[in-house]
């Protein structure tokens, strides 16, 4: 090693009497810009919010028992009530066949069910302490909520696939247009990330799986018989009608309606059905990270 000569700081070596001006500057490196920030952030979000939903759908890999049980409250219903209804043609339905003009309304109802009782999950991992845990990560809150709404989609999108060949098998007639699929497919995922979030939301409040459950009981058959699932809206009393028209139900089975069956027709406009329900579950999400901490106090 070569000795330091007399007088000469070592290499990097600072005096303290050195001018602040000319002490050396570390560079700090690329700083990235605002708009760049904000990209990698919200990257990171989505992100976290896929691995949220991919922790979820594992539950299913590992039970899949779920989506048997799942299966047979709708075909109950296309096979028993569709099929009698369909020969005493007591309801008016226009040009479709009855079981036509039901069968989205029991999908609807079947994602409605998969989806009001998600958010006991939270309730046992609270108990768990695995809620505590998410909570403690740096993992946005609105990745958790997402995460979980987009697993809720998954389901009932696995469900929808069940009622098509079901009903495929009862002689309904679908509307197989690539595009007419796609959307039937978004108004699926809407619909249960809509009543997802809510089912969060009421455990949040509740905070016990009794009172949970008996809130869950108490909002689906209101929300699926005060709807268009079944019965068209005009065939309803005047106050039933009020009613029907601010339950989101009625707007994920419109949006069905006009795009699964060949024939049918969305009576309140596909771009009022996917822009309540958009606009339905954006506000549930903003509503459900900010109570999401709650449930745990």
């Amino acid at each position: 090693m070569k000795p330091q000569e007399h007088g000469v700081p070592p290499t990097g070596f600072v005096s303290p009497a050195t001018p602040a001006r000319f002490q050396p500057v570390r560079d700090p490196g690329p700083r990235l810009t605002r708009p760049a920030n904000r990209i990698a952030a919200f990257a990171k979000g989505v992100n976290k919010t896929f691995v949220m939903a991919g922790l979820e759908l594992r539950k299913l890999r590992h039970d899949p028992t779920e989506l048997v049980t799942r299966a047979v409250q709708p075909a109950l219903w296309l096979l028993i009530f569709g099929q009698v209804f369909t020969r005493v043609r007591a309801i008016p339905t226009g040009e479709l066949r009855y079981l036509d003009f039901m069968t989205p309304g029991i999908l609807a109802q079947s994602v409605l069910f998969i989806a009001i009782f998600h958010g006991i999950a939270i309730i046992w991992e609270r108990d768990l302490g695995i809620l505590h845990k998410f909570l403690a990560s740096p993992t946005p809150r609105a990745s958790l909520v997402v995460g979980k709404a987009l697993s809720a989609g998954v389901r009932g999108a696995i469900q929808g696939i069940f009622i098509y060949l079901l009903a495929l098998l009862l002689g309904v007639r679908f509307n197989w247009n690539p595009l007419a699929l796609i959307g039937v497919l978004a108004t699926i995922i809407l619909g249960a990330a809509f009543f997802a979030v809510l089912s969060l939301i009421i455990a949040c409040v509740v905070k016990t799986r009794e009172r949970f459950m008996g809130m869950g009981q108490v909002l689906t058959m209101p929300l699926f018989f005060a709807s268009n699932a079944i019965y068209p809206i005009a065939i309803m009393p005047q106050w039933l009608q009020i009613v029907s028209r601010i339950n989101p139900l009625t707007y994920e089975v419109d949006a069905l309606r006009g795009l699964m069956i060949a024939g049918g027709v969305s009576t309140m406009g596909l771009p009022l059905d996917f822009a309540v329900l958009l606009g339905g579950t954006t506000i549930a999400v903003i509503i459900g990270a900010r109570m999401y901490p709650k449930v745990v106090m």
